[in-house]
């Protein structure tokens, strides 16, 4: 005895096509198998009284196609994503061993020198650097004279001051008398590299890990 199915029923690949939309992993092949599987079933459950029209089949066709395709699509962004880490890899291996500047107040040493930088928003007459301890005193003052806007970067000699402590340093500058807007700059080394996720970070000696977007400048 055969078995009518009713078309007004609810549609039995709806599992197959989410199943196939939510997994990227599936197997199109698989897929494809068991779409035309469940296809041959119904056609030949189907009420010979009501059949299935062919509105409906192309319709069931075009979305497990599209499934499909999409399935694809993801694949290949997940392996262009993967290409996209790895050349960030083998470009960021450049940079091990060398300095880098970003936006910080701490100065870092080599050699028994602090170092540090500071960018000018403008021309200045007269740029000062002040050098501070741990409790935000002032230790001593460079003057670094009359500048160009943009980078600039100075080093500072401890004297007798402990070295492994740390020392922040903050910046004023003046033209005719009027201020100019300076960021001050961390200089610092590259350790290692790596990926967090999709983001390249650099491991330096001062700062630590941070996303290799927050460098201003590599030295």
């Amino acid at each position: 005895m055969t078995t009518a199915v009713n078309n007004a029923s609810s549609d039995p690949y709806a599992a197959l096509r989410q199943t196939g939309s939510s997994s990227t992993k599936a197997d199109d092949t698989a897929s494809a198998d068991r779409f035309l599987k469940m296809l041959v079933t119904q056609l030949q459950n189907q009420d010979p009284l009501n059949p299935m029209d062919n509105a409906q089949i192309t319709s069931q066709m075009a979305q497990i196609n599209a499934v499909t395709g999409l399935e694809k699509v993801n694949t290949s962004i997940q392996s262009l994503s993967t290409q996209f880490a790895q050349m960030q890899l083998l470009q960021g291996a450049s940079l091990v061993g060398r300095e880098v500047s970003l936006e910080g107040d701490l100065i870092s040493f080599k050699d028994g020198k602090g170092r540090g930088a500071i960018e000018l928003q403008g021309a200045a007459t007269a740029v000062k650097v002040e050098v501070l301890n741990q409790n935000g005193t002032v230790v001593d003052t460079l003057a670094l004279g009359s500048s160009e806007s943009g980078r600039l970067s100075f080093e500072w000699d401890p004297g007798k001051l402990p070295t492994d402590v740390a020392y922040g340093f903050r910046v004023a500058a003046t033209n005719a008398g009027k201020a100019v807007e300076a960021r001050t700059l961390t200089v610092d080394r590259v350790q290692s590299i790596g990926i967090a996720g999709d983001t390249l970070t650099l491991t330096l000696e001062h700062l630590g890990k941070v996303p290799a977007s927050q460098v201003a400048a590599f030295n």
